[in-house]
């Protein structure tokens, strides 16, 4: 039998000998890798566009560069996430100065996702939109609750940042969202949205739709009544059994496979 990796054991069986599940890919050189991660992330705004979470010009998803870690891909000012391409994307670094596009680049892009990069090396990428549910349940100022097995990956695994204070335009407030995020791979800021991490932009994409989900999950089960929970032995060992970097990046791929099959130009 083909060895199944730990952390999807819990959703594969065993694999007939030969067949090898898809697992995140190895690069040969800076390039390729700056490539593949540009590819992702236009793929990421594709998919963010496909679910209806733009709002106006809000909204942004990032990727570390992988050769210069104080700089990090970002989509233009103004873009529609549906339209975005590879070769559309800026290149910023964490001062804020443009390095490569030839488009401006949302402040409140700059500031937050340059001071969450620059707290946390392992954030290859962080996604944010306001999305329809994750700003309803966000003004709640309250943490999503271990009701199903999809919020359990969230389970003592996310910040709340209740310091709304207007667009963000200041680093320092950057910071404090930084700060809220702490080593979680999501913060529900307050009255705005949602942001997550990840090791990919598969990861960091995964999280913010699930993420959104279950905010809309939860919303619908206190409407209806009261919601039970899961008792906390349970939510941390689902939580680590579909909570970890490899489970997010693999949750991703019928998204990708999707987009990438119906959305061929992104790849321009």
């Amino acid at each position: 039998m083909s060895t199944v990796p730990p952390a999807l054991a819990a959703a594969v069986g065993p694999l007939p000998d030969g067949v090898e599940l898809p697992l995140p890919p190895t690069f040969d050189g800076v390039e390729e890798e700056r490539r593949y991660r540009k590819e992702q992330l236009a793929a990421g705004f594709r998919i963010f566009g496909r679910f209806g979470f733009s709002e106006g010009v809000a909204g942004h998803i990032t990727v570390r560069d992988p050769g210069d870690p104080d700089a990090f891909w970002v989509n233009p000012f103004g873009m529609s996430f549906s339209q975005i391409k590879a070769s559309d994307l800026i290149l910023v670094d964490h001062e804020g100065r443009v390095l490569e596009g030839r488009r401006p680049v949302n402040r409140a892009a700059f500031v937050i996702h340059s001071r969450v990069h620059a707290a946390r090396p392992d954030a290859v990428a962080a996604a944010h939109s306001h999305s329809l549910h994750g700003k309803a349940f966000s003004s709640l100022g309250v943490p999503l609750d271990p009701i199903t097995q999809d919020a359990c990956a969230f389970f003592e695994d996310h910040g709340i940042y209740d310091d709304y204070r207007g667009v963000v335009n200041e680093t320092e407030e950057g910071e404090r969202v930084a700060k809220a995020l702490g080593p979680h791979k999501a913060v529900i800021l307050k009255n705005h949205g949602l942001l997550t991490v990840g090791h990919s932009v598969a990861e960091a994409v995964w999280w913010f739709v699930t993420m959104e989900r279950s905010c809309q999950a939860q919303l619908l089960a206190m409407a209806a009544g009261t919601p039970q929970l899961i008792d906390r032995e349970t939510a941390l060992l689902t939580r680590g059994q579909i909570g970890g970097h490899l489970a997010g990046w693999f949750q991703a791929r019928p998204l990708w496979d999707q987009i990438t099959a119906s959305d061929p130009d992104l790849f321009d």
